[in-house]
This record gives structure tokens, sequence and C-alpha cells, in this order.
């Protein structure tokens, strides 16, 4: 593997790890405004 190559792949391998994150992320968002939405949620005093 060439260093071109092999540092694009380290670019892509880092991309990706930010992507999932985002998209935990977003899940995670979804999955509190579905909570909220139906109602199963507490209000702390």
């Amino acid at each position: 593997m060439k260093a071109v190559e092999a540092k694009r792949l380290k670019e892509l391998e880092e991309e990706n790890k930010r992507l999932q994150r985002l998209l935990a992320e977003a899940e995670l968002d979804k999955l509190i405004l579905k909570e909220a939405w139906e109602g199963n949620f507490f209000v702390l005093p």
C-alpha cells in the first residue's frame, strides 16, 4: 500500500467514525423526542 493510499484510508476511517457518532446522536435525539411525544418522561423538581 502506498503512503498516499494509507493516508486516504486513515482519513476515510476518521470520517467514518465521525459520521457514526453523528448518527448515534441523531438516533438518541429521535428516541428522546419520541418518548417526550408519547408522554413517557418525567419532570425533575
